[in-house]
């Protein structure tokens, strides 16, 4: 059983070695003084002063973000009460069919999401451009939110919401009072999911991306068809740093959140069975 365990061990290293090592690697060659990915000319912060002054990738990150912020704000409203619907269902053949659905859009292939979406937006005369690449990006999070919060949904007490309806509250109070801060780590986590996949989405961007409207992933694959400049590797570094600050906030708080709830816990049923 021991060797068992050191055997598991050596291979998790492999797997994270090989996961990052590319990663580390073009970080490091990010402060190469060089210009070129092959040896070593002294350390410089060159391409990152390259990187602050070419105004064309500062706006591309900008409607980067924007997209991703815009898209996963939606999706987590429009994800939320999906999930609610489907939660609600009292058939279960129509629950099993929504989940379906859901569940079809997150194994489907992105290049086929994304063509279809080019075919949609021509077919009804869409200008290609940041709106068509938004409708896109909320289009496939919803169903990340929607799996992410079913299970919160699922794992709530129902006797919360009852003991509500007795109480006297409105749909909106239970909505707003009882169940919202109950699936709220559900919420947080699909909103990070879907800003993530906007973030680093290539494959449906391509597809509906137009002229004068581009974001990070089409811009660095467009750039690297050219020959992959050491600028495109500290734009890299920097955003690897964001994606590991995004971890470390949502990390934060929803540890933050299971304490409060495990500390909490014992007291949620509480007032509504003294009311009853």
């Amino acid at each position: 059983m021991h060797k068992k365990f050191r055997w598991s061990n050596l291979y998790l290293v492999f797997v994270f070695v090989l996961l990052y090592l590319p990663i580390f690697f073009l970080i490091i060659y990010s402060f190469n003084a060089g210009d070129v990915m092959q040896g070593w000319d002294g350390f410089s912060l060159k391409h990152y002063a390259e990187l602050f002054v070419d105004t064309r990738i500062l706006e591309i990150v900008v409607n980067t973000f924007l997209v991703a912020l815009l898209s996963s704000l939606l999706a987590s409203i429009i994800g939320t009460a999906g999930a609610l619907y489907i939660y609600n269902q009292r058939h279960q053949l129509a629950k099993n069919i929504f989940l379906s659905l859901n569940n079809i859009l997150l194994v489907s292939p992105d290049v086929i999401i994304g063509a279809s979406f080019l075919i949609l937006f021509t077919v009804v005369g869409f200008t290609l451009g940041f709106t068509s690449v938004l409708l896109s990006h909320i289009a496939f999070s919803i169903p990340i939110v929607v799996l992410m919060v079913l299970p919160r949904l699922q794992e709530m007490n129902p006797y919360l919401v009852t003991a509500a309806k007795d109480l006297g509250a409105n749909n909106l109070q239970m909505l707003s009072r009882v169940v919202l801060p109950v699936i709220s780590p559900g919420i947080l986590a699909g909103f990070f999911m879907a800003f993530t996949y906007s973030l680093d989405d290539f494959a449906v961007t391509f597809f509906v991306t137009g002229n004068g409207f581009s974001t990070l992933s089409v811009e660095i694959y467009s750039r690297a068809r050219q020959g992959v400049s050491l600028e495109i590797n500290a734009l890299s570094a920097m955003m690897f740093l964001v994606s590991l600050l995004l971890v470390l906030v949502y990390y934060f708080i929803s540890n933050r959140s299971s304490k409060g709830k495990k500390r909490d816990g014992t007291n949620l049923v509480m007032p509504a069975t003294e009311g009853l």
